[in-house]
């Protein structure tokens, strides 16, 4: 159970963040860097919920 909350927790931290630095970049013409940074931290989003043992969508939509 703690597992699962833990990995729920860095999906969303995940997506929040690498949307955010992207859109950094995107919008508000901050570096390049940030967008390098977002995308690989999106990149981790993806691969969180293979690493969750319960159905990730079924608690990523609870």
């Amino acid at each position: 159970m703690i597992q699962s909350l833990l990995f729920f927790v860095l999906a969303a931290l995940c997506e929040i963040g690498g949307g955010y630095l992207f859109w950094l970049w995107l919008r508000e013409g901050k570096s390049a860097w940030l967008a390098v940074m977002g995308v690989i931290i999106l990149a981790i989003y993806g691969v969180v919920p293979t690493l969750q043992p319960a159905n990730f969508g079924r608690a990523y939509a609870a």
